[in-house]
């Protein structure tokens, strides 16, 4: 068999069994013989680059770099939809079409409406060529790649060849990858996303396509585009794109009136909390295509469709006490322990998952909220993921039966002492060196993939190794040998759903872990300077001391003032990086780690340079952002001539403000007459 032919021999059934596992969930091949045949056909494509097909598998894994998206125009405009939160606008809205369509018999299509970003997917000749975000419902952006990394959507199907045509869906992340990727970010030091939408549109917008792989994002359809008449209802499309091997939410319904809509909006206000995936409403459409036309459009929306969108739910529950939580860094987070009014310790139902606990975030947080012990508290889900509590019932709070909450003063995992700095919300662990929670989450940031990259490790394997005495520092990670690791084994039960987790260190597991040390060697300085865990140096930062400074013992000697001189180093930072340099025992910690090999000198690196637009402005942001990720949109402003600064003050030229800006920065801006700019007042500047 001949080049040409093996490539498309695998690419066909690579294409199917991954069909067969992400859509009908059938595994036909073990993921081992998947993989050997994928490596088969990366290796091909390698030696034969022109023979590599567009629909190849291999596409999914990304590794395209984007420099700019460019601008799309829309060949059907992304309109989009009104939006109700009562029955009686619903019912408005039967009347409109009922009064539109003459008396004429319609049936409804009702479809969960997931919380991501709409994305528009072109198909020519069979073969996906292009994925577009909705933008201004004009416009939008050729996200290509990072479209093609969604692993249910078919890069080829079996319809007629020369019909083009496009679908629309909805791009979301997995509750389960969120979480993974808040878990990431909170282990780097870095702020977590708030929900899972806003995680998925930053998802879809990232330059490297590679990275937007490893997320774990999908997607699913919901509307087909043609210039043909393909379809007379909307309910043939559904069930042909489903034929066609498109990912198509089974919880769509046809109704025949709007009691029928309100009955499955009704039962799906709770059911939705059983899905992976978040939800914010219902869709509902007009089923039939010719009437559709017949009703036709608003400047904004369609007059055939209309969006119920769910209100936030929120239940009482008991607080029974309060518990604490010890990070990386010593800081203390004071956790609302939660039952029902029956203390039968199931906790309460909420959003489709048994909520046990909320985090109380700090000591100022119990005291705005007036907690005590024993109060009848009200609890949201935060994007419908993460449980907070938002305010008490004081009208059942019984002073006689409730306990007043009195902030610890030592460390309840060593008992160490607790400090609480001036100006800082949070209580800090003092006892750095022996607080096992500390110990395990500064190895945990070590190996995290911003830091030394060290995968095959985690937090259950971490833990494992510190209860056996077996790694009792970051530097005993380079003292591990196969014979300290191979069978090491642990059992834990999870106290809410009682699944047995086995943790273990076989054969293969031991390889990758020491193949994962060998290589960390090799990281650049400012990995490993993210890596130590200096307080209140991120990865950015540990980049900026990486550049000025060059190696560690420039940035050991430096004192406050030379330490201040560097770009985008505060107060703060630089005072505790003298504090951190001037402990012996960190000095040791440095000489260990350069002995085994590790980079503590700067390669030169050439950035590049794209503009002067922004040349002598500096800048700052807040928020989340739909075009970048904060390390991005710090990469564009250096790379047309601009300068990211720290922090809010009068020497900020703009401060580029996203969704869910901080409150403090945009007061402080306020107050210091800094220029607010949003996202695309900032693009604009770039011409």
């Amino acid at each position: 068999m001949n080049p040409a032919e093996r490539i498309s021999e695998l690419t066909e059934k690579l294409n199917y069994y991954n069909q067969r596992y992400y859509m009908d969930s059938v595994s036909e091949i073990s993921d081992q013989d998947f993989d050997l045949l994928l490596k088969q056909l990366e290796s091909l494509e390698n030696q034969y680059p022109d023979l590599k097909l567009p629909e190849s598998p291999t596409h999914r894994v990304g590794g395209t770099i984007t420099k700019n998206f460019a601008s799309v125009e829309h060949r059907y405009p992304m309109l989009s939809l009104a939006n109700t939160y009562n029955e009686q606008e619903l019912i408005d809205f039967d009347e409109r079409v009922k009064k539109g369509l003459n008396g004429e018999a319609y049936e409804y299509i009702c479809e969960l409406k997931f919380d991501g970003i709409s994305l528009s997917m072109t198909y020519e000749n069979s073969i996906f060529v292009r994925g577009v975000t909705r933008g201004d419902g004009v416009r939008g952006d050729d996200i290509t790649n990072n479209v093609k990394t969604i692993k249910t959507l078919p890069l080829k199907v079996a319809a007629p060849r020369g019909r083009s045509f496009e679908i629309r869906g909805e791009g979301f992340l997995p509750y389960s990858s969120f979480e993974k990727m808040n878990s990431d970010a909170e282990a780097a030091g870095e702020e977590s996303y708030a929900n899972a939408r806003n995680a998925a549109s930053g998802s879809f917008k990232l330059q490297d396509s590679a990275e937007v792989a490893r997320r774990g994002l999908d997607a699913y359809v919901y509307q087909f585009l043609s210039d043909e008449e393909i379809f007379t209802t909307h309910e043939e499309s559904l069930i042909a794109l489903k034929n066609l091997g498109f990912n198509v939410s089974p919880t769509w319904q046809k109704c025949t009136d709007i009691q029928s809509v309100i009955e499955y909006i009704k039962l799906w206000d709770e059911k939705r909390y059983s899905l992976p995936m978040a939800t914010d409403g219902i869709v509902i459409k007009l089923n039939s295509i010719a009437q559709r036309a017949e009703l036709g459009y608003t400047a904004k929306s369609p007059r055939w469709a209309i969006a119920y969108k769910y209100k936030a739910e929120s239940k009482p529950a008991i607080l029974k006490a309060v518990t604490y939580q010890v990070g990386r860094t010593g800081a203390i987070t004071p956790v609302a322990e939660l039952d029902n009014d029956k203390l039968n310790g199931k906790g309460i139902h909420l959003s489709g998952t048994t909520v046990k606990r909320a985090s109380l975030h700090n000591a100022n947080e119990i005291e705005r909220l007036d907690l005590r012990i024993g109060d009848t508290v009200f609890v949201e889900k935060g994007g419908e993921i993460i449980p907070k509590v938002t305010a008490v019932d004081v009208s059942k709070r019984d002073m006689l039966s409730t306990q007043e909450i009195v902030y610890p003063t030592t460390c309840p995992e060593c008992g160490g002492q607790l400090s609480r700095k001036e100006g800082e919300a949070n209580h800090y662990c003092t006892n750095e060196k022996g607080c096992p929670p500390q110990i395990r989450g500064r190895i945990e940031h070590f190996i995290h993939r911003k830091a030394m990259n060290i995968d095959s490790l985690g937090e259950g394997k971490i833990e494992l190794l510190y209860d056996k005495g077996i790694v009792n520092d970051i530097t005993d990670l380079y003292d591990l040998t196969y014979d300290k690791l191979f069978g090491l084994e642990k059992v834990t039960e999870d106290e809410l759903t009682g699944k047995i987790r086995k943790i273990g260190f076989k054969e293969k597991t031991v390889q990758n872990i020491l193949e994962g040390i060998e290589k960390s060697k090799q990281a650049p300085f400012k990995q490993v300077l993210f890596g130590i865990g200096i307080r209140y140096v991120g990865a950015t930062v540990a980049e900026k001391l990486a550049s000025f400074f060059k190696n560690i013992d420039n940035i050991k000697n430096a004192d406050y003032e030379t330490l201040r001189t560097a770009p985008e180093i505060g107060d703060k930072i630089a005072q505790s990086i003298v504090e951190y340099f001037q402990n012996e025992e960190n000095q040791i910690f440095i000489e260990r780690l350069r002995l085994a090999g590790l980079q503590f000198s700067a390669q030169d690196e050439v950035k590049e340079i794209e503009s002067d637009q922004l040349t002598g402005k500096t800048f700052l942001y807040t928020g989340t952002f739909v075009n970048f990720e904060r390390e991005a949109l710090e990469q564009k402003i250096e790379a047309n001539g601009g300068k990211v600064v720290s922090g809010v003050s009068g020497k900020l030229d703009f401060l580029i403000v996203g969704e869910k800006p901080g409150a403090s920065k945009i007061q402080k801006a306020q107050k210091l007459n800094v220029k607010m700019i949003s996202e695309e007042e900032f693009m604009a500047m770039l011409g």
